[in-house]
């Protein structure tokens, strides 16, 4: 068991709390992205190294994120076909 005075993660993000994500330009071991708490105003930024590229794993989450955001709009802002006679 943990002591109580040492930090731990209070909260695990969801897809739609991340506000970016990228790998490395030079070294593509390393990729990172940027996370923001639902109901704070709090960010947190988590950077990986991978032993291998992590450019498939950043370009996953880039697919994944931008299949979740049209999904989102297409919920949140329906667009209802008129017709006009």
């Amino acid at each position: 068991m943990m002591p109580r005075d040492v930090p731990c993660h209070d909260y695990f993000y969801s897809l739609k709390n991340v506000s970016f994500c990228a790998f490395h330009p030079r070294d593509h071991r390393y990729m990172g992205f940027i996370t923001k708490h639902p109901q704070l105003h709090r960010f947190a930024c988590h950077v990986f190294m991978g032993c291998e590229s992590t450019r498939p794993v950043a370009e996953a989450v880039g697919r994944a994120f931008q299949r979740f955001y049209t999904k989102f709009i297409e919920t949140a802002y329906p667009i209802e076909d008129i017709y006009i006679e």
